[in-house]
């Protein structure tokens, strides 16, 4: 199978670590992975800000550089989402279907169907369900639905050695992140995220972990301001990991 990653432009800038996990952690599947060089923003910050317009020529600039690949994976649930809503809005005077565009974790759950990893990270970690993700892309139950639990990233995390799951009072209660919220409702956003973190650090999370860097970056940087301890990790990089990240290391 051949994908295009697409990495993220807060990723690449702030967390290529990220980015390079995605990549190794598809190779190690047998993925065949091209990144595309020209890639830029996907243009959800001017839509989120309500000017959606402004986005349309990021749209064009992405289909232009992905236009040959038929399966685009990204590390990003967001951005993701943002992608599959507004594409077709430029699309539809085109014969062509547009790309297909997944999320790391319903691909390898739902197109690669992963059975077993070779990754281990023996901490214990908090799972941050991130809003996009959960009810724009449906990687996971809402708790206020009545209906069969499930959820793709926790199933594959499941799949790695030594790891400790917490378990969270508000499983998908929103970070605060929102985007473009978290400036123009900064405090706001910051109570919502402490609270988010509260929950991880009562219930001793060493790590806080998801599928949206964007959100672990709104909780690392409140992780930071408190002196904690706990800190945040992509799940990409907890399931690329072979046992070698150490705890007190900068990685």
């Amino acid at each position: 199978m051949k994908v295009a990653l697409f990495v993220p432009c807060y990723v690449d800038q702030f967390y290529p670590q990220v980015g390079i996990a995605t990549l190794q952690l598809l190779e190690k599947l047998d993925v065949e992975v091209d990144v595309p060089p020209a890639q830029t923003c996907c243009g959800q910050p001017m839509a989120n800000a309500g000017f959606s317009d402004l986005s349309n020529g990021c749209h064009r600039h992405f289909l232009n550089v992905f236009a040959s690949y038929q399966t685009i994976v990204s590390p990003s649930g967001s951005c993701v989402l943002h992608l599959r809503e507004h594409l077709s809005e430029i699309h539809h005077d085109s014969s062509d279907e547009p790309p297909r565009i997944l999320e790391l974790c319903e691909f390898l759950t739902d197109i690669v169907d992963v059975k077993s990893l070779n990754a281990k990270f023996p901490y214990k970690v908090g799972f941050h369900n991130s809003c996009h993700a959960q009810r724009g892309l449906n990687l996971s139950q809402m708790s206020e639905l009545v209906a069969p639990d499930f959820s793709k990233p926790r199933r594959l995390l499941n799949m790695v050695e030594g790891i400790n799951l917490i378990s969270l009072q508000r499983p998908d209660e929103c970070c605060g992140f929102g985007g473009t919220f978290c400036v123009s409702e900064e405090a706001v956003s910051v109570r919502m995220g402490e609270d988010r973190i509260a929950d991880h650090i009562n219930n001793d999370a060493a790590f806080i972990t998801g599928t949206d860097m964007s959100c672990l970056m709104h909780l690392d940087g409140l992780l930071r301001r408190q002196g904690s301890s706990t800190r945040v990790i992509h799940l990409a990089e907890i399931l690329n990991n072979e046992g070698d990240y150490v705890i007190n290391s900068k990685k």
